[in-house]
Order: structure tokens, then sequence, then C-alpha cells
């Protein structure tokens, strides 16, 4: 299994568990849900980053 889809894994269960446990999209609207959301996908953009550039090594 490659660092690329690992990370990309990872990311869809945060996600799953941000939906189902955390209500990040529910009715309740706040800028703290809506940055945790952005923070977590920052995150994935930088695994992604990582691995493809240690992939190039």
């Amino acid at each position: 299994m490659t660092q690329t889809r690992l990370a990309i894994i990872i990311y869809v269960i945060g996600i799953l568990i941000g939906a189902f446990f955390f209500d990040l999209w529910g009715a309740e609207i706040n800028v703290i849900k809506g940055l945790a959301a952005m923070f977590w996908t920052a995150l994935l953009l930088i695994a992604i980053l990582f691995a493809d550039k240690e992939k190039d090594n």
C-alpha cells in the first residue's frame, strides 16, 4: 500500500468520524467546525505532498 493511498484512507476515516460523531455538517454552523474541516484537508494535502516527494527520491 502506497503512502498516498494510506493518507487518503486516513483522511476518509477522519471525515466520517467528523460527520457522524462530531456533527461537522450538522444544522448548527460555526467557524470552529469549518476551520477544523479545512485543517483536516490541509493535513491531507501536506501528507500527499510529502508522500510524492519521498516517492520521487
